[in-house]
């Protein structure tokens, strides 16, 4: 053992997907190690469902546990506090609360936004990385169709009711199409001055395709089934300037208030405080076995870990960081009886992104391409299966059939965390002469269907 101490201490920061594996797998050795999860929020989130919270599919708690609860019975100290850097020489995790030593650490924190050498587009288009995020990105969404409502000037209106997501990832790809559901499906019959079906939803991306981690073929499929949905797909699209009237791309100039952020992503800047080569993202370049170089008692997975396999980069997403969380608990049980530490080797099962109401795209095992209605079933049953809880797990397949056969949006709650400053309105104003009007025109063309 290589410690002082009869009991081993591991200090797990971050209770994410692979921080949460890892405290789960070493909370069983109870003879032999102590556990110490450090989070700044007291709740374990699922990620990948954060744009339905935004969407107002879910409610926040749909999505979430309190890590307490998770871990509870096990020899497991959860701790409410901020990581705030690593001082691996004295092997001491400082924290804003005070410091914590360990004999193992396990550096588990995700990534946050990154805005490009553009710090100031933060307060402008909110990322999508925590449950204020989608709280306060869902509020955005909702103010603007309620200012858009009370708004008499038909230019200002169109702008209220234009909204731009930046970035054509998953996220944004998602985000676009639960948008653009939304506007055209679940709110046509609830306002009176504005037809919401002819909101535009503007998704950008400054690369060629949309999703450029799947093939050719499966990225025309998910741009082909947002532009049916009505989102308006722009490749090739490198945004310049962004502000509260609108969206630059060069010459060109969108104007819209609610701009979304979907694009790019960088590493926790505790990760900075470490001394180790980063990789353009901030992540931590490890070894093979996720350790730190010079530092086999530091492991690094998830998010903020640079590793290659197989000539390409393990990717950032949900599964790969539980395969992580998993090979760290066995390396340091493994570590402590005297055996050399194995290679991490990731397991690619699959990933997808959904586009819209029954329709995904996505692959298994790496290698295998689906789209359509199989591809979202695929989505929807493992997304259930990694949800932590009976409770999450029943709320979430409720919501889904409940929206999935009504097109209702439920969760459509404003309770302030954004507040802009909403139009003036005159309660006996007839509605704009300009096709925007309340609820269902029959002579209105239908939406295009959904697959």
């Amino acid at each position: 053992m290589e410690s002082n101490r009869d009991v081993h201490h591991v200090v797990v920061v971050g209770a994410g997907f692979g921080g949460l594996e890892a405290a789960r797998k070493l909370g069983k050795a109870k003879e032999r190690v102590k556990v110490t999860v450090v989070d700044r929020y007291n709740h374990h989130l699922f990620q990948p469902l954060l744009y339905q919270v935004a969407t107002a599919v879910l409610s926040p708690a749909d999505i979430s546990a309190p890590i307490r609860h998770i871990l509870r019975g096990k020899n497991t100290q959860v701790l409410l506090a901020e990581a705030r850097s690593v001082d691996t020489a004295r092997k001491v995790l400082v924290c804003d609360g005070g410091e914590l030593a360990y004999d193992s650490l396990v550096l588990a924190t995700g990534a946050t936004h990154s805005y490009f050498n553009h710090p100031e587009w933060s307060k402008i288009a909110p990322g999508l990385k925590t449950l204020n995020d989608a709280v306060a990105m869902r509020e955005r969404i909702l103010l603007a169709l309620e200012a858009a409502e009370r708004e008499t000037d038909p230019e200002r209106q169109r702008e209220w009711l234009t909204f731009v997501i930046i970035g054509a990832g998953p996220t944004g790809v998602e985000l676009a199409g639960a948008l653009s559901y939304m506007t055209r499906h679940s709110l046509p019959k609830d306002f009176r001055r504005i037809d919401t079906r002819k909101a535009r939803v503007i998704l950008l991306e400054g690369l060629p395709r949309v999703l450029s981690q799947f093939s050719e073929k499966l990225s025309e499929d998910a741009r082909r089934d947002l532009e049916k949905l009505g989102v308006e797909v722009r490749t090739g699209s490198m945004v310049s300037g962004v502000d509260e009237q609108g969206v630059s791309i060069g010459e060109e100039r969108i104007p819209t208030r609610t701009v979304l952020w979907g694009a790019g992503v960088a590493a926790s800047p505790l990760m900075r405080s470490l001394g180790a080569p980063l990789d353009k993202a901030g992540r931590v370049k490890v070894d093979a076995s996720l350790t730190l170089s010079g530092h086999p008692d530091v492991y690094v997975i998830g998010d903020v870990a640079s590793l290659q396999q197989d000539g390409k980069p393990v990717p950032g997403i949900a599964p790969a960081a539980m395969q992580m969380g998993r090979h760290v608990a066995k390396s340091i049980l493994e570590r402590l009886a005297g055996k050399p530490p194995e290679p991490f080797h990731y397991v690619d099962k699959g990933s997808f992104a959904v586009i819209g109401r029954g329709y995904a795209v996505g692959t298994m095992f790496g290698k295998v391409p689906l789209s359509g209605f199989l591809a979202w079933a695929l989505w929807a049953g493992v997304h259930i299966a990694y949800l932590v809880g009976f409770r999450n797990r029943l709320a979430v397949m409720l919501n889904w059939f409940f929206t999935f056969m009504t097109r209702g949006r439920d969760v459509r709650l404003i309770t302030g965390a954004y507040a802009p400053r909403l139009p003036p309105f005159s309660p006996t104003a007839e509605p704009p002469g300009d096709g925007i009007h309340a609820g269902p025109d029959p002579a209105h063309s239908a939406p295009p269907p959904i697959h």
